[in-house]
């Protein structure tokens, strides 16, 4: 199987693409500190097991500020993704202002050696992950 579930949940659905070696995160309506967390703890854990080094961060159907969660994310998670293998973090925005702002946050802090690029919309990030 090319493209497989891994994860199906209200907050978050995770898939991989073996062909082109890309884990799809797909985040969902509201988000808070524990349904982050979650979903991150989720995608380190299965980033891990498929030794995956491309993560597409879809934000679009965000519907939220989730900023109490910025801190972690860049200084406990992204270090512990850049142990794991992840290379490059493709994080396309939300169109709603809190959610964005949430994700402008966390790249404050930094993403360490895992080189986070910015996008508009999936196609996009898409792309540049296929050719990195």
């Amino acid at each position: 199987m090319i493209d497989r579930i891994l994860l199906l949940e209200p907050h978050v659905t995770i898939h991989y693409n073996a062909l082109d070696d890309i884990m799809y995160c797909d985040w969902t309506g509201e988000q808070n500190i524990h349904t982050v967390t979650d979903g991150c703890e989720n995608i380190l854990a299965f980033l891990s097991q498929y030794k995956c080094s491309k993560v597409l961060n879809d934000n679009t159907n965000v519907t939220s500020i989730w900023s109490e969660a910025s801190q972690w994310v860049a200084l406990d998670w992204f270090p512990r993704m850049s142990r794991a293998g992840c290379k490059f973090f493709a994080w396309v925005y939300s169109p709603n202002l809190y959610s964005k702002l949430s994700t402008d946050e966390t790249l404050k802090y930094g993403t360490g050696d895992v080189i986070t690029i910015t996008f508009n919309n999936r196609d996009t990030a898409n792309s540049w992950l296929k050719v990195m």
